[in-house]
């Protein structure tokens, strides 16, 4: 019933991974996890990321900084600011897709977003993704080799894809019942209103 498009590079993704977690148990329903690659998104449908980062309105920026902030110390996570960024997350969103048939996205994708967020690695380093790898019980040998797989490429294409086509821009994108879609960590009482309203009518897609 939700659908959670994500990339580990944004701070807000992190929130909104971290917070959909027990909103989803509390009401009842499942979450299909979709990783992408954002900055994909942002080439091809929103290259107005980039214009702001270029030229950065300051009071709005101090605020963003501020607002982050207040919502990480709500969820009770520790977000800095990396040195490294944007990091090239590739190894790591496939690996999310790898791992995710295993049913080990959740703790792969957790363990990824701490340890950029959290503690500021550069996860796009093999020895940061190995570090990853056992913290997770994951053989890494094993998770190396198989993000080069091509199916795993695809298949991080075709979401990213995928995402646009639906009317997504960025990331977190959620949609509930297929195509009710919702962007970013604040909305997250809409999703639950969403997701009561479709229960209601006995609809479980």
């Amino acid at each position: 019933m939700i659908e959670f498009f994500f990339d580990c590079s944004s701070p807000w993704t992190y929130l909104g991974f971290h917070n959909i977690q027990p909103l989803a148990r509390e009401l009842g329903v499942p979450i299909r996890w979709r990783p992408i690659l954002v900055g994909g998104i942002f080439n091809t449908v929103n290259p107005s990321v980039y214009a702001s980062r270029e030229h950065p309105v300051p009071a709005k920026q101090a605020y963003a900084k501020k607002d982050l902030q207040d919502w990480a110390r709500l969820a009770g996570l520790t977000i800095g600011s990396p040195a490294v960024f944007p990091v090239n997350r590739v190894k790591v969103m496939r690996g999310c897709i790898l791992l995710d048939a295993q049913g080990l996205l959740v703790p792969f994708a957790r363990a990824a977003f701490e340890a950029y967020w959290g503690r500021g690695e550069d996860i796009s380093q093999d020895a940061v993704v190995r570090a990853l790898c056992a913290q997770v019980g994951v053989d890494a040998d094993g998770l190396l080799a198989g993000i080069a797989r091509q199916d795993v490429k695809d298949q991080l294409r075709a979401n990213t894809e995928e995402v646009m086509r639906r009317g997504g821009f960025g990331s977190p994108t959620i949609f509930v019942g297929g195509d009710d879609m919702y962007f970013g960590n604040d909305r997250m009482p809409l999703i639950a209103d969403a997701v009561r309203r479709l229960q209601a009518r006995g609809d479980a897609r």
